[in-house]
């Protein structure tokens, strides 16, 4: 599908943008512009995208602003704009009317958004369509410390304990921020939610019960919804290995394809259901206390993890180059192929990783050539010294993070 005009404008510096970026550059030869708060590495010396620092860019008028200015410089060439985290995925919802006459903007509309974004109000969906979760307290900032005692919340210590709102939490930053927390006791539970309501952070928080298992229990599922709402592709990845840093935890490391009919025909319907367009992308852990997959979340955007698609062979931005670009229509596709993605070094999931077969698995994909690194791009570091520097240092880091987090 090459020689398509168009330019892809990704918001991020992530590697959720550069493997999109790499997608864009493998399905269609196009070069992306990325514009972000600050530069990130995954980002820099490229060749699949070039990137621009500005530095209040997730203010809505400065979004729009940029993103504008930009299309008013390439009149002739169609846009599509899409969004690498939270924040930024929400913000183009917001502002469709304003960019819709320069962009494609491929998403929901706000008021689904709203129903969506919040993790309270997604379990409150599940519900909705017997949608497994772990059981769940939410709570305000008025809470009581009694309602964190075993017998009030109906399970446990340990348990975990996270912001409903991701995009509000990350904007109020503090010493020991963490992505999720675990709490051994009600008094800890407490402490941590004072200390993010402290924050400046206003929006409910989360007390669950904690599912046991390690990484390998983790899943990963993504879907696309074409411009008619209706689901042409889902994916689901088997998580090896996560990240273990504080602000890392819970970020794919190491993930391999498999498949669950059941399961991708319950998000299906959902989706379809509820008028959906666009990426979805959910969190899953699997509970061996009685053999559910439990939702933990939905991303209304690709994932960070999101090349293991592309590297199965289902490569995500010709979902989107063929639902708006083309008149090609869309196959519906259950991606199917035994498949290993990694953004961390071999030698690392070999390590960490703690399930046998688990292990014994992906190295059998791997001798069978059935792997892909995130980074380790030959299209991207051949003649790239400066890249080549950089992803060298930055895998070879990831030996003394596990070392040091992975316990």
């Amino acid at each position: 599908m090459k020689d398509i005009n168009l330019i892809p404008v990704l918001l991020g510096a992530d590697l959720n943008c550069y493997s999109l970026a790499r997608a864009f550059y493998e399905a269609a030869g196009v070069k992306a512009q990325a514009f972000g708060r600050y530069p990130l590495g995954q980002t820099q010396y490229s060749r699949f995208l070039n990137f621009t620092a500005v530095p209040n860019l997730d203010n809505p008028d400065i979004m729009v602003q940029v993103l504008i200015e930009f299309a008013q410089k390439h009149p002739d060439e169609p846009l599509v704009a899409m969004g690498c985290t939270d924040d930024y995925a929400s913000l183009l919802i917001s502002c469709k009317a304003q960019l819709e006459p320069y962009y494609i903007i491929p998403y929901i509309d706000a008021p689904l958004r709203d129903r969506l974004v919040s993790k309270a109000d997604f379990y409150a969906l599940c519900d909705e369509y017997d949608i497994p979760y772990p059981k769940t307290k939410v709570f305000t900032a008025d809470f009581s410390p009694a309602w964190l005692q075993p017998e009030a919340l109906g399970f446990g210590y340990p348990l975990i304990v996270k912001p409903s709102s991701s995009i509000e939490y990350w904007k109020h930053p503090f010493d020991g921020m963490q992505k999720v927390y675990v709490a051994e006791s009600p008094e800890r539970a407490e402490a941590i939610i004072r200390e993010i309501y402290a924050s400046g952070y206003t929006e409910r928080m989360i007390v669950q019960d904690m599912i046991p298992g390690e990484d390998s229990y983790m899943h990963v599922l993504t879907a696309y919804a074409d411009k008619d709402s209706k689901v042409k592709m889902t994916c689901l990845g088997h998580v090896m290995l996560e990240e273990h840093t504080p602000k890392g935890r819970g970020n794919h490391a190491a993930i391999m394809i498999e498949q669950n009919k059941a399961l991708t025909d319950r998000v299906r319907a959902l989706l379809e259901d509820l008028g959906y367009r666009g990426f979805a992308n959910f969190d899953i852990k699997y509970d061996e206390r009685d053999g559910s997959l439990r939702f933990f979340e939905i991303n209304l955007r690709q994932g960070r993890s999101n090349h293991y698609i592309t590297a199965s062979g289902m490569n995500i931005a010709e979902l989107v180059i063929r639902d708006y670009f083309t008149d090609e229509p869309l196959k519906n596709i259950d991606c199917a192929n035994e498949h290993l993605w990694h953004c961390v070094p071999w030698g690392v999931v070999k390590r960490y990783v703690k399930d046998d077969a688990v292990r014994a698995k992906a190295a059998a994909l791997r001798r069978a050539g059935k792997s892909t690194s995130a980074l380790w791009c030959a299209a991207d570091l051949r003649g790239n010294p400066k890249r080549f520097a950089w992803v060298v240092r930055h895998l070879l880091g990831h030996y003394a993070k596990y070392k040091k987090y992975c316990k």
